[in-house]
């Protein structure tokens, strides 16, 4: 139900492999310029040259794919990218917040932050607040924050959001996932009345590389295969979702919603709590170096 991208621009964080490939792909069959933001040049060039050979140069030259260097475990990169981007583009016209890393032992990012938080929440946290200028200058325009169902689980305390104090990775995903809900909501009530709109949502199970920190015994490995070959979506059709809110005229103008299979999905109370998402969003600026 997405209508024509062309003469748009859209920046896809994670883009050279599962869900951010494919919605990569999918929007240069649309005509957009899409700006792939990933951390590893060089398998990101890959892909890039991949998806051009699968969707085909346009002859009137509409639809670009651009690589760009964007490591979300670094404050110092998030900056350097958007500052190249403020310098390069004349307009933003949707940010998908996409990549993520998944159930990692514990890590710390470049700045100290236990890594699933710092890159699915924290990183992505600096990239939009440091590229909403543009987005307003280009409205009407979109925030896509890719969530998951798993924020079920998370609960955000305010006591110990660097897991100092303690550390699971079920639950520190979960967290993480969580504060991109709390994120959208928090920033769609801030954008009210700018023609930016914001909106999370879930993929579904999808055959990804997210799962490489996951621990599989080797017994088990080929009726774990089986079982996600057949019940698990693929990146395109996990991706679905992303590429209809950025796109479809449907969701023009609706923004702080959660979706699902491309329809609007019921919240739990908790990643509907205002009050924690200011708080949350008041503790991200400090974090992350906006406020002092």
């Amino acid at each position: 139900r997405g209508g024509s991208m062309r003469g748009k621009t859209v920046i896809i964080t994670g883009a050279n492999s599962g869900l951010g490939r494919a919605a990569a792909a999918e929007l240069l069959r649309m005509r957009a310029r899409v700006i792939m933001g990933c951390r590893d040049r060089a398998r990101a060039e890959r892909a890039a040259r991949e998806i051009r050979a699968e969707v085909g140069e346009r002859a009137d030259g509409a639809g670009e794919l651009v690589v760009r260097e964007l490591d979300l475990a670094s404050l110092r990169s998030v900056r350097a990218f958007c500052h190249r981007v403020l310098q390069e583009e004349s307009r933003l016209d949707v940010l998908i917040n996409n990549a993520g890393i998944f159930q990692c032992p514990y890590m710390k990012t470049e700045d100290g932050f236990e890594m699933q938080f710092g890159v699915n929440h924290l990183g992505h946290f600096l990239l939009t607040n440091l590229l909403l200028g543009l987005l307003k200058n280009s409205a009407p325009s979109r925030i896509v924050v890719v969530s998951s169902k798993l924020y079920k689980y998370g609960e955000i305390n305010f006591e110990d959001l660097n897991s100092e104090i303690s550390y699971n990775k079920s639950f520190c995903y979960s967290r993480s996932k969580l504060a991109n809900i709390l994120f959208a909501r928090e920033l769609a009530r801030r954008l009210e009345g700018t023609g930016v709109t914001v909106n999370s949502l879930h993929p579904g199970i999808v055959r990804t590389n997210l799962g490489r920190h996951v621990n599989i015994p080797l017994l088990a490995k080929p009726l774990f295969n089986l079982v996600s070959w057949a019940f698990f979506k693929t990146p395109l059709e996990g991706a679905q979702t992303s590429i209809y809110l950025a796109s479809s005229p449907d969701v023009e103008g609706v923004s702080g919603k959660y979706f699902g299979d491309c329809k609007e999905e019921e919240l739990l109370p908790k990643a509907m709590d205002d009050l924690v998402a200011r708080k949350l969003w008041d503790i991200s600026e400090v974090m992350v170096g906006l406020l002092k």
